[in-house]
C-alpha cells in the first residue's frame, strides 16, 4: 500500500510520553524509556533474580505447558532469557508466557526517562 490510504494511528502525548531527544533504536536496551505498567520492564527491573516462568504453548502436542526456573539474564519487548538453574539458557518469548512467580520481592520502580515538558 502507498502509505495514505490506511494512516497510522496517532495518540495524543500525555505528560509521561518520551521526548524523542535520542531515537530509540540507538539507545541500549537499559536506557529504552519504560513505563511501569509494561511487563518486559518490570522483568528489567528485576534481573538477577530468581523466577519461575510459566508458560503455554498452545499448538505444541507434547508439552502444552511448562515451567522454566533459573534467573532473569535479559528481557525484552518480545522475549524473556532465564538461565536456568540446571545450566541451560533459555529464550522465552513473550507471547507464551503466561506469568511469573518471584521468590523475592519485585522491584516496581520507575526510571525516570520521560520529560514532562512536552
Amino acid at each position: 500500500m502507498n502509505g495514505t490510504y490506511y494512516p497510522n494511528p496517532s495518540f495524543p502525548l500525555n505528560e509521561n510520553s518520551y521526548n524523542g531527544s535520542i531515537p530509540m533504536e540507538d539507545m541500549p536496551m537499559e536506557d529504552i524509556p519504560m513505563e511501569q505498567s509494561f511487563i518486559e520492564n518490570i522483568l528489567r527491573h528485576n534481573k538477577g533474580k530468581k523466577v519461575k516462568a510459566y508458560v503455554s504453548f498452545p499448538d505444541a502436542n507434547e508439552w502444552k505447558d511448562k515451567i522454566f526456573e533459573g534467573t532473569i539474564e535479559q528481557a525484552g519487548r518480545d522475549h524473556l532469557i532465564i538461565k536456568g538453574n540446571n545450566g541451560k539458557w533459555y529464550l522465552i518469548l513473550m507471547i507464551y508466557l503466561d506469568y511469573v512467580e518471584f521468590d523475592e520481592k519485585i522491584d516496581y520502580t520507575e526510571k525516570k526517562y520521560f520529560s514532562s515538558n512536552n
